[in-house]
């Protein structure tokens, strides 16, 4: 037992947590199913957004879990959209999920840097 829970899994289980608060999401990108990478915009429906990538392991972090950490803050939606196209050309396996919550509650867990 044991390992990471595949990526197509989480973003389906993800996508079903963000309709069951009320938040629209949408998968903008499929990925590698067994580990892609994932990503999320939050879209607050105000000319703001957010960008949330994976967090860096630590080293004594024995947890299989998915954690985040924000990448762009309070960025421009077309500065994500820039950023995410990069993202892209570096690692065509990688999941891309939008959400809007003007609120820009992510419901994932993230780590502070």
């Amino acid at each position: 037992m044991g390992g990471r829970l595949r990526a197509d899994i989480w973003v389906a289980a993800y996508l079903r947590r963000c309709a069951s608060e009320g938040v629209f999401a949408a998968l903008r990108r499929r990925g590698a199913a067994e580990a892609g990478a994932v990503f999320i915009k939050i879209d607050r429906l105000d000319g703001r957004a957010a960008l949330l990538g994976p967090a860096l392991a630590l080293s004594d972090d024995s947890s299989c879990e998915r954690r985040f950490e924000r990448l762009m803050e309070e960025g421009s939606s077309d500065e994500i959209e820039a950023r995410m196209a990069k993202e892209i050309r570096f690692d065509a396996d990688l999941w891309y999920v939008e959400i809007e919550d003007r609120t820009g509650r992510s419901f994932v867990d993230e780590v502070k840097q």
